[in-house]
Order: structure tokens, then sequence, then C-alpha cells
């Protein structure tokens, strides 16, 4: 019963948090860390004990999940290459500075530093999306930093395997299996997530239940994840590929009513396990450190050195590979801001966290594994110091970057895809009108209906009865409106392979459209 209300404490302090988060525009996680830490330290606080497979099995696959189904597959193409450079040579080139940095100015041999640069060597999914939901940031920007926290979990996972045995059993590393352990965990979660989503999809389209749907949508990840641990590959990564392909053709997969509803549930999913998790780590740093030994007082020092040399690292990386991108484009000069907004986006958060916790106990010999307190100190304080320094500063950087979509951009990208989709309504009716298919005066509605959109939606561009009952012509309105909209989705659809609209643009109308749809099903 103590956890149960100790997991209900959390929602509430979560929902009140958030509130205020949401009123004074600040991010959520990062002010969610902080009352963590400040619930923490206050007296009669019981003592928080994180599970790693808490964490790994109940929290981590629908936050994943979430955040990989938001990633459009157009713009995931253009951005594979870095998205490969950095969620390989990133991560080892992290790896290796904070291993160096930490076995010269902490106490930490170089087996276990070498396990603190595996644990913080990639950033953190949950985070990234978390932090960067209301950012305006450009298509390609977004899609780089989210997709490099998505598909970097396998090369840090190999890493921290290696160190970990290297630890554990004070043997040398044996790095020439480790490419080959790289390509199981990789590959073998890729295909596991691919065969799941074809199946999930094979399933879907023949499913109309709206509840149905929803326990299928909310087991995906969790199955996603299990089938790919038992089989030893990536967990993560099988999770990522099904958010990934069922993302991409979910306005293929079900109706409007179950879209609708599936975004409301998963929604509140992702507000509750993103609350109660950010919490959790703040509120579990005080209890690590009252386990420090006398020795590791300093360790601040040690996590402010850490956190600096992930920063500097991950800004000298990305430097030249944006100025070899730049060039590739035919830019004039080159762009600082862009490699600013992607160090300072880079955040680490709940995977290292359950990485850390994961780190055995005891030795080969059975003796117990030396500082493994420090590293999950040290694990915990950098996350929450890029939560809350990078979390309270990262709009800031953006807006002083001038790399932010401006307002008006979306608005008119917005309005012109509407007028778009109006038009295509209005010569749908047209085809009708002289096929005579339908009565004048549900014509003439619709074409009211219609019109008036695509005015409304100009001004937004230029400032930046027939003797038909009333029964039967409002069920001949719906039908005909719910043809309109299949057109018009497939319109909106053609805008968007045709490159005219952005993904964000191209989500928002389709909600639009499937309120309609709904508001005609229940009418």
């Amino acid at each position: 019963m103590r956890s149960v209300g100790t997991v209900l404490s959390l929602v509430v302090l979560a929902t009140v948090v958030a509130t205020f988060a949401r009123r004074w525009r600040i991010p959520a996680p990062s002010l969610l860390v902080v009352a963590g830490l400040a619930v923490a330290l206050l007296p009669g606080t019981p003592q928080i004990q994180i599970s790693p497979e808490i964490i790994g099995l109940v929290v981590l696959p629908p936050l994943l999940y979430a955040s990989a189904e938001d990633m459009p597959w157009r713009e995931l193409r253009a951005v594979w290459k870095p998205v490969g450079v950095l969620a390989v040579g990133l991560v080892l080139a992290s790896a290796a500075a904070v291993a160096a940095v930490a076995s010269l100015v902490t106490p930490l041999p170089w087996q276990m530093a070498l396990v603190l640069g595996a644990v913080l060597a990639s950033t953190d999914p949950v985070a990234v999306t978390a932090l960067g939901r209301r950012l305006a940031l450009p298509p390609k920007v977004q899609m780089l930093v989210q997709a490099e926290s998505l598909f970097n979990d396998a090369t840090s996972l190999v890493l921290f395997r290696v160190a970990v045995g290297v630890a554990v059993t004070s043997a040398a590393a044996d790095w020439g299996s480790a490419g080959a352990e790289f390509m199981v965990l990789a590959g073998g979660g890729t295909l596991i997530g691919a065969a799941l989503a074809a199946v999930v999809a094979l399933i879907r389209r023949r499913t109309e239940e709206p509840v149905l749907e929803t326990v299928i949508s909310l087991v995906t990840p969790y199955a996603a994840y299990v089938l790919a641990e038992a089989a030893h590959t990536s967990g993560v990564t099988s999770v990522v590929v099904a958010g990934v392909v069922l993302g991409g053709r979910g306005d293929r997969l079900t109706n409007a009513r179950i879209r609708l509803q599936l975004h409301a549930v998963y929604g509140t999913v992702v507000f509750l396990l993103e609350s109660v998790v950010f919490s959790l780590i703040g509120l579990a740093l005080p209890a690590q450190v009252r386990a420090l030994s006398d020795g590791d007082r300093t360790w601040p020092l040690y996590a402010l050195a850490v956190a600096g040399t992930l920063i500097a690292v991950r800004l000298l990386w990305l430097a030249p590979l944006s100025a070899v991108v730049q060039r590739k484009g035919g830019l004039p000069r080159l762009n600082w801001r862009v490699p600013v907004v992607l160090t300072w986006a880079g955040t680490r958060g709940v995977v290292p966290l359950a990485a850390a916790l994961s780190i055995p106990v005891t030795t080969a010999h059975g003796g117990a594994l030396s500082h493994r307190p420090l590293v999950l100190v040290l694990t915990t304080s950098v996350v929450v110091v890029t939560l809350v320094v990078q979390g309270f500063t990262l709009a800031p950087v953006v807006r002083r970057s001038g790399i932010a979509l401006e307002p008006d951009h979306t608005e008119r990208e917005e309005a012109s895809a509407r007028c778009s989709l109006a038009g295509a309504g209005i010569r749908r009716l047209d085809e009708l009108a002289a096929l005579e298919a339908a009565p004048d005066v549900v014509i003439d509605r619709l074409r009211r209906g219609l019109n008036a959109r695509l005015e409304d939606a100009r001004d937004r561009l230029t400032d930046s009865d027939g003797g038909v009952p009333v029964e039967s012509a409002d069920l001949v309105y719906r039908q005909l409106r719910r043809d309109l909209i299949v057109v018009e989705s497939a319109e909106l659809r053609r805008l968007y392979d045709g490159h005219a609209i952005s993904d964000t643009t191209r989500r928002r109308l389709q909600r639009s459209l499937d309120l309609e749809e709904a508001r005609l099903a229940d009418a």
C-alpha cells in the first residue's frame, strides 16, 4: 500500500507542477525534476528506490513508442546520414571523453570510468521529446535531434555491456565481438519491430472496435520490447521501429473516431508516465548521495566536469558535421546557430538512469563492485544538470539563434493548405451537381460551408430549400460531407507527398478533418 500511495502522490505532484509549468511557459520535465529534489529534501520523505526493471519494462516502451509515432518517414529519410554519424560516432566519442575525464578527476578506476562513459554517451529520447515538444524548430533540426536520441541506443548498449563486462570480470575488453553484438542488437531489434508492426497493421485494418483498437495500441510497445529483449536484441530499437512504421500509416489503419480516441488515451498515458519518471529522477538523487563514502563528497564538482565534457564533445562533433551538411546544401555562409541548438538540445534522462541502475552490485568473484554508488550519483546528477540547466535555457537559446519558425510561417502554410482542401471539396461538389447526384439544397448547403472555409483561409493569407424534408436533407448532407472529407484527406496526402506542407501542418489538418467526421457520426 505504501508503494501505491507513493505513486498516487507522485501523480498529484506531477499534475500540480505541470499545471504551473504550462501557466509559466517553462518546460515541465525540468520543473518536475526540481520539484522532486525539493520534496526529497523535506524531513520525513520516504526513501525512493527505483527499479531498473520498472523503468525499462513499464515506463520506457510507451514513451518511446509515442515519440517514434510522431516521426514522419519523409523527414527521417532526409536526415538518416547525419543521424547515423551521430548515433555511432558521437556516442563513441562521448563515451571515450567521459571515461578519460572521469578517470583523471574522480576516484573511479578506468574500468568504472568506462562504464560511466557508456551510460552517459547517448542522448535520451524521452527527455529530448518532452523538452522539444513546444519548440518551433525547423522540421529537419527537430527530426535530427529526435531521431538521434531514438536510434543511438544500440551503440550505447553495446558499449555498456562491454564496459560492465570489463568492470565485473577485470578482463580486457573484447572489442572484436563488440561489432557483431552491435549488429545483433540493432539488426535484430529492427527486424522484430518491423515484423511486429506488420502484424499489428494487419490486425488493425480488420478492427473497427474502439476499445479493442485502444488495447492493441497500448500493448504494441510492450510486445515489441519484450519480444526483442527475449531474443537478446535491443528492445528500445524494436519499439522505435514499430512506432515509426505504424505512425507513418496511422491515418490508413483506423477511422476518425478511433484516431481521436487513441490520441486522447496516449496523451494521458504519456503525461502520467513522463510526470512520474521525471519526478523520480529528482527524488532519487538525495538518497543516492547519502550512500556515498566520505571520500566522494566532492561529487558535485565531478558531475559538473562530466556534464561539461559531454557538452564540449557534442559541440566539437556537431560543428564540423553541420559545416559539411551546409556546404553540400550550397549555403554561401556557414551557420553556427544550428550546431549550438543541436548541442544544447542533447539532454540525458530516463535511459541512462535505467542503465546505471542495472550495473551489477558484485563482481564475478563475489566481492562488491567498487565505486558503484559514485557512478549512480554521477549519472543521476548529470541527468539532473542537463534537464534543469539545458531544459530551462533551451527555449531562450532557440529564440536567440534565430532558427525558430515564426508563428506567421506556420499559419501561412496551414491557411494555404486549407485553401487547397476547400478547393478540392468544391471541385467534387461541382462534379456531383453536374451529375445531379444530390438535391440542390444539399449541394448549396455544402458549397456555402466550403466557400466560407475558403474565404476564411484566404483572409488569413492576406492578413500575417428544394422541397426536400429536413431529416432527409440532413442525412444526405452528412453522407456528402463524409465523401468530401475523403476527398480532402486525399488532397492533404497529395500536398504532403508533394512536399508542399510539413508533417506538423498535415497532422493538424488531419485532426481537424477527424474531428469533423466524428461530429458527423455523432449527429
